[in-house]
């Protein structure tokens, strides 16, 4: 039987994952980070946070778990969102900078209340 998601549901998960990814963009600003922009959308896929820190532009997953019962938040960044992630990245850096950077790609998970930061995950 397969489960479609109401309406309500989606959005209450949208509201979540925009709590979180403020904590995410607050911490990342008290660590001296400049945010460039959120929730970066493009038809290959999405990225929740691109930000600058010194000479690298770093694209950011954010993760949420509420507990380990599934797994730590990181193992939900997949080799297929991982591809999205990275042709993301490609055409934003095409389309919105205009040549290639150094660049990096962070995740940050959230496991309760706990931030982990995970710079290079992948």
């Amino acid at each position: 039987m397969n489960y479609m998601p109401k309406q309500k549901d989606i959005i209450n998960k949208r509201t979540i994952g925009n709590q979180y990814e403020e904590m995410a963009k607050s911490y990342l600003l008290e660590q001296g980070y400049s945010i460039i922009c959120q929730n970066f959308r493009s038809r290959f896929g999405e990225i929740d946070i691109i930000a600058w820190d010194h000479e690298y532009i770093v694209f950011i997953e954010v993760k949420y778990r509420k507990t380990k019962k599934f797994g730590y938040p990181r193992e939900a960044v997949t080799y297929q969102k991982r591809r999205h992630i990275l042709r993301t990245a490609q055409y934003f850096l095409l389309t919105q900078i205009g040549k290639e950077l150094s660049c990096r790609f962070d995740v940050i998970e959230i496991l309760g209340n706990q931030l982990t930061h995970l710079k290079a995950a992948f």
